[in-house]
């Protein structure tokens, strides 16, 4: 499935929808920010993963509280809606991915790069909605 099927299938606002392949062109939009550096491929897996994941959501804006390493992007996601407000927390991690699937490079560590290339935004290990109750776990930058 391809980005722009995702995002016709989701129930994200056109504004967003606009912003999200905007981000997928390197071009900065208020309706996707970071509270840190992020580099942007990693925003764009976020992003789809976010509306395939959740495609009900009416999006309008979203937030990145992230951590990037080489082969990871980890932290939470807070999204704004027509309706209220969500949080969720998430793990993307090609390594993981390729571990999972076997594969090693000429190293005999996990091939991150081939997981990447091949499962692009579905290398997450984890994504789960945060609750009210932990929202202080997660504190904003």
């Amino acid at each position: 499935m391809q980005l722009t099927d995702i995002l016709d299938q989701s129930s994200a606002m056109p504004d967003f929808k606009a912003a999200v392949l905007s981000v997928r062109e390197r071009i900065r939009t208020p309706l996707v920010t970071s509270a840190r550096p992020v580099p942007h491929v990693k925003i764009v897996r976020l992003l789809t993963h976010l509306l395939e994941a959740e495609p009900e959501l009416a999006i309008t804006s979203v937030r990145i509280h992230a951590d990037s390493g080489c082969s990871d992007l980890t932290g939470i996601i807070d999204v704004s809606c027509v309706d209220g407000a969500r949080r969720f927390a998430f793990s993307w991690d090609c390594a993981w991915r390729a571990h999972e699937m076997g594969w090693t490079d000429c190293f005999g560590f996990p091939d991150q790069m081939r997981a990447a290339r091949e499962y692009d935004w579905r290398c997450f290990k984890s994504w789960q909605s945060v609750d009210e109750t932990r929202n202080e776990s997660f504190a904003t930058a």
